[in-house]
């Protein structure tokens, strides 16, 4: 598994693990990125937030938060 920061531009891979607070989790799970969900990386530079899409919908996370989510099977 690699953290979701590790996912190229372009990549599809399957959330598998999502670590972190109470508070994140409700977060995360709440703007649709559960566990077994596929996402698609859309942009990923080092300076900027992540951004990618999953069920419809494009989604930002900065650095930190993207940190505790982990995927696999990169596709």
């Amino acid at each position: 598994m690699i953290t979701l920061n590790e996912v190229n531009a372009g990549q599809k891979a399957i959330i598998a693990d999502i670590k972190g607070d109470s508070r994140f989790l409700s977060r995360i799970t709440s703007i649709g990125l559960t566990l077994g969900c596929e996402i698609k990386m859309l942009h990923n530079e080092k300076k900027f937030p992540l951004l990618l899409y999953s069920r419809d919908t494009m989604i930002a996370l900065n650095r930190n938060e993207s940190n505790d989510v982990l995927v696999e099977d990169i596709i």
